[in-house]
């Protein structure tokens, strides 16, 4: 696995580790920050994908666009496309005012994380990662 890639997967557990804790957290939830860890989770999942194919990694985070350069030589990736779109919703709307998480968004979002997740890491190393 190429030096880079493995570095887009590090930085992705981190923001999955920080969805994981901040879901659990009961004391203050977090939604909003719960959401956009997942979204940064998957976007850097899909950044590590484009690295090992040899890829240009654009400085986007709308997680369709990633998907676009994705699927040419991964068709089957195209079923994730209404949760990534979905996924980067959450992620946007809910850093500005006028919108904010619920506990149920909070829970689609780090379940279509997690679903994501699987399916890029049994991709790119051949791994089912351990659950959570």
């Amino acid at each position: 696995m190429n030096p880079l890639t493995h570095e887009w997967i590090q930085k992705a557990e981190e923001d999955f580790e920080a969805a994981q804790r901040l879901f659990r957290s009961r004391k203050v939830p977090l939604w909003n920050a719960v959401c956009f860890h997942a979204q940064q989770c998957v976007e850097k999942y899909l950044k590590a994908c484009l690295q090992e194919k040899g890829l240009d990694i654009p400085k986007v985070h709308h997680l369709a666009s990633l998907l676009d350069k994705l699927v040419i030589s991964s068709p089957l990736l195209e079923a994730m496309r209404p949760d990534l779109t979905l996924l980067t919703n959450f992620a946007v709307e809910f850093r500005y005012p006028g919108e904010s998480a619920t506990r149920d968004d909070a829970k689609q979002a780090v379940k279509i994380c997690r679903h994501v997740r699987m399916a890029v890491r049994e991709m790119l190393c051949g791994e089912q990662p351990p659950s959570r």
